[in-house]
Formats: structure tokens, C-alpha cells, sequence
């Protein structure tokens, strides 16, 4: 998946936004709360940072391709090195998933007024 595509489909999650953090890094947050941060390497790689479920962290940390997110492992964040080397349909789950665990933290009258479901 390209930076393009990966934007796109972010975005398209319900009550998505993005801004762009540290001069370089894209966030895409639901609610004021990051759910992904991309940003395109020195090589042009594109690299992103997202959640995952806590019991499913250590088998993505596991895998090739798959670090611990700097400065977010301890909140089970996993990061793709290459975006490239990710089938686009099983990131763009990842991203939703990520997407569906940090909304599910949000305040119940926050998730509705954003159309999100309570």
C-alpha cells in the first residue's frame, strides 16, 4: 500500500482526521486520540505505527516486517517497516481494528456525537 492509499482508506474510517505531528509524521486520530502514524523513510519506504490487541502484540512483534513501535510498545502498538510488503487488504483490517480499539476508549457521549457505536 502506498502513503496515497494508505491516507485514503485512514480517512475513510468514520469520524477520522488527520494532521501532520513532529514536522514529518502523519496522524491519523477518531476522537482526538491517534489510531495510526505513517510517515515515508529516507528510502521512501512507507512506514506505519498502529494498535493492536494486547494479546496479539507479541505474534506481530514476532514477524517479519513488524517492530514494536518506538515510544508506543508499551501501549501495544506494533509498526510495519514497509507498507509494500503488506497485503493491502490485511492492513487496512489492521488499521481498522486499531481504528475500532482506540474509539472503543473514547467517552460513550464522545462515540456518539462522533457516529460511532456506543
Amino acid at each position: 500500500m502506498n502513503k496515497a492509499a494508505l491516507h485514503k482508506y485512514c480517512l475513510s474510517l468514520t469520524a477520522a482526521t488527520y494532521d501532520v505531528k513532529w514536522e514529518v509524521d502523519g496522524v491519523y486520530s477518531v476522537g482526538g486520540k491517534m489510531f495510526a502514524v505513517a510517515f515515508a523513510d529516507k528510502e521512501g519506504r512507507v512506514q506505519v505505527s498502529f494498535k493492536v490487541d494486547d494479546d496479539l502484540f507479541l505474534q506481530y512483534t514476532d514477524r517479519a516486517g513488524f517492530i514494536p513501535a518506538p515510544y508506543l510498545a508499551r501501549a501495544k502498538w506494533v509498526q510495519v517497516q514497509d507498507t509494500r510488503k503488506v497485503p493491502a487488504a490485511e492492513l487496512k483490517s489492521l488499521l481498522a481494528r486499531s481504528h475500532a480499539l482506540v474509539a472503543g476508549k473514547l467517552t460513550v457521549k464522545l462515540r456518539r456525537a462522533l457516529g460511532l457505536p456506543a
